[in-house]
């Protein structure tokens, strides 16, 4: 049995996050960032500090908050995957599970106190566990046929959305934790996949193809009328994540992490990550955080080959980046209180 292991910070940052999680969706990675984040120059130059400017004027509920992100080792048969929880400021990096083969999204309830994940052992097909921070549990909630992927947590933590091909299709369900009773809640022939809560658990938003195969766009589904209406993205749009205060949306715009004012329409692409993976919100939807293969701030790009997790200021476009904790591929960063 895996034991929860607390190790100790390496504040020299770098690392990398969140996948499509569909491979159906999957597009060609790039292997150079090209997206422009500027940064001071002594931070570009150096190691951040467990003081830097940027961690520091953050809202508390932000500093105070945990990110959890995969790491990947190997391929293949040999891949490793770990799933992590650290600090914005790069300490308290915290072991929570670890397996031959690969975790997928994790995804913070609202208070911070679960985290919900898919992994994938070999020649098996992916479950979705619960982590319980307080008694540091693993809990097997979804074991159904198919791939069950891209688990969301109500924002009362009672229900669970996610995806599954346990039907034939990918389609989205929702189970209520307290006794695993499970509805079905998109029935079309097409892909439906990477569901996520709006704050006020009347919605959510999530990633369909079903106008265009192979062409995913990005749908919210209101509960009241068990209807869906497009989010009007102008091309190929995934992983889908709304802010707490619901007038943004951030997802992955063809190959670059965007963040979408829902009011105006306007986009800003934030970065083409080489990953072909989203930006992800702070709890105070102040920040971004995002993964790429090399990290470019201020200009400067690293030739380390290990990824970065990147954190954003929206408001101040400054960055600065965490290193992974052993050179590998970070993955699905997540930021929860």
């Amino acid at each position: 049995m895996l034991k929860t292991a607390v190790l100790k910070p390496t504040i020299n940052i770098r690392m990398i996050s969140g996948r499509v999680v569909m491979a159906m969706f999957a597009i060609p990675m790039l292997t150079i960032l090209t997206g422009c984040q500027t940064i001071p120059n002594n931070m570009s130059k150096a190691p951040i500090k467990m003081n830097n400017p940027l961690t520091a004027a953050m809202p508390a509920i932000d500093r105070q908050g945990y990110i959890a992100y995969v790491e990947e080792q190997g391929l293949g048969a040999a891949k490793i995957s770990t799933l992590y929880r650290i600090r914005p400021d790069g300490s308290d990096r915290q072991l929570i599970d670890q397996l031959n083969g690969y975790i997928y999204a994790p995804a913070w309830s609202a208070d911070g106190q679960m985290l919900a994940y898919s992994k994938q052992a070999a020649r098996q097909h992916p479950k979705i566990y619960i982590y319980d921070r307080k008694s540091k549990t693993h809990n097997l909630v979804v074991n159904a046929e198919g791939s069950n992927l891209s688990p969301s947590f109500s924002p009362d933590g009672q229900k669970l959305l996610y995806s599954s091909t346990v039907g034939g299709n990918a389609d989205i369900y929702e189970m209520r934790l307290s006794d695993g009773s499970t509805k079905q809640l998109t029935t079309l022939p097409s892909t439906e996949v990477q569901p996520s809560y709006a704050s006020d658990g009347q919605s959510f938003v999530y990633t369909s193809d079903k106008v265009r195969a192979g062409r995913p766009s990005i749908y919210r589904y209101r509960f009241a009328t068990g209807n869906a209406a497009l989010i009007s993205t102008g091309g190929y749009a995934a992983s889908p994540q709304l802010s707490v205060d619901g007038q943004r949306l951030v997802y992955l715009n063809g190959r670059k992490a965007a963040v979408m004012t829902l009011a105006t329409g306007q986009v800003i692409n934030l970065a083409e990550t080489g990953l072909d993976e989203p930006a992800r919100l702070s709890p105070s939807g102040q920040y971004a955080v995002y993964p790429t293969r090399h990290a470019n701030l201020g200009g400067q790009v690293s030739n380390q080959s290990s990824g970065s997790l990147v954190i954003h200021s929206l408001s101040g476009n400054t960055s600065y980046a965490i290193s992974s904790k052993d050179g590998g591929v970070v993955r699905s960063p997540i930021w929860g209180r």
